[in-house]
């Protein structure tokens, strides 16, 4: 079931056809009536089976909303209209020999390629992918880590006298936080590679939403898009892990029963449950959760 109300900004839920169709109860719109239809359209995912980005989710996540009809915060989907605006600025740009916003479908997942061809340079086994990130998630995505550079000077009072003066500076090439894009991006290949194109090279063109920002630039984030290479994973591993998430979420809801709580990680160590889960407010766990950093 795809997301049904909309929170409105007076703590109300509105029913989205009823906002969309029937006008807004409050003085004026939160925000303007093409962008909730916008959002709305991004909600709306009804396809056949599951895809990739279904698969690398918690499956109680997932589960709850195929299952339940849950509201959402318009205001906390805004970046999937963005998302969105990016793969529209490039429709129709995949000419020649390239492929762009293709749906595969495999055995046990559907991916939507977002770019394969000669998108590079003369190689046409490129798999490309937009993303439209923050600028923490990229920091982390690029490796990015500081270190202490001294300056040749040294202090002259205080309590650190006669130590060195450093300043920190931004270096690039440490632990590179991708998984869940690595996961994403290596199912693209083996559906292209399963259809007969082959895949040399995977590149996530990232554009950074909060570029601008103060913080953008005190995390070594300096320009509006960085490539992001992600590197081959084992063909023999991602099966096992695509198919063993496809079993527990098929084997759920043929049973209609609730799984486990998501992992540590999908739920990014319960700050998913608290600020940007749709449907914590119907999971056992992300009640609790609140409700006890309600009463902390």
């Amino acid at each position: 079931m795809p997301a049904k109300y909309y929170i409105c900004p007076n703590g109300g839920v509105k029913p989205i056809e009823d906002c969309l169709n029937k006008g807004c109860s409050m003085k004026e719109r939160c925000l303007f009536l093409p962008t909730l239809r916008a959002i709305a359209a991004s909600l709306e995912r009804n396809l056949e089976g599951f895809t990739v980005t279904e698969l690398i989710s918690g499956t109680r996540e997932v589960y709850l909303k195929k299952t339940r009809d849950y509201p959402v915060d318009p205001m906390k989907h805004l970046y999937a209209v963005q998302g969105s605006a990016a793969h529209l600025l490039h429709q129709g740009q995949a000419t020649g020999n390239m492929l762009g916003e293709e749906r595969i479908y495999g055995d046990n997942f559907s991916g939507q390629i977002d770019l394969y061809g000669a998108i590079l340079d003369k190689d046409t086994a490129t798999l490309g992918d937009y993303k439209v990130t923050s600028s923490y998630k990229l920091m982390k995505a690029l490796g990015k880590y500081k270190v202490d550079v001294p300056t040749g000077e040294v202090y002259k009072s205080g309590p650190r006298k006669g130590q060195a003066k450093t300043v920190k500076e931004w270096r690039e090439g440490g632990v590179r936080n991708v998984l869940d894009w690595a996961i994403q991006l290596n199912c693209y290949r083996m559906l292209l590679e399963k259809e007969g194109f082959p895949v040399k090279r995977m590149v996530i063109q990232a554009f950074c939403r909060d570029q601008g920002a103060l913080t953008a630039q005190t995390r070594g984030i300096k320009k509006p898009a960085y490539f992001v290479e992600i590197n081959k994973i084992s063909d023999r591993w991602l099966n096992r892990y695509i198919k063993a998430k496809s079993q527990k979420l098929k084997q759920a809801l043929e049973q209609k029963r609730l799984p486990p709580p998501c992992s540590a990680k999908a739920r990014w160590h319960g700050k998913k449950c608290l600020e940007y889960c749709d449907v914590a407010s119907l999971c056992p766990y992300g009640i609790s959760l609140t409700m006890s950093a309600k009463s902390a």
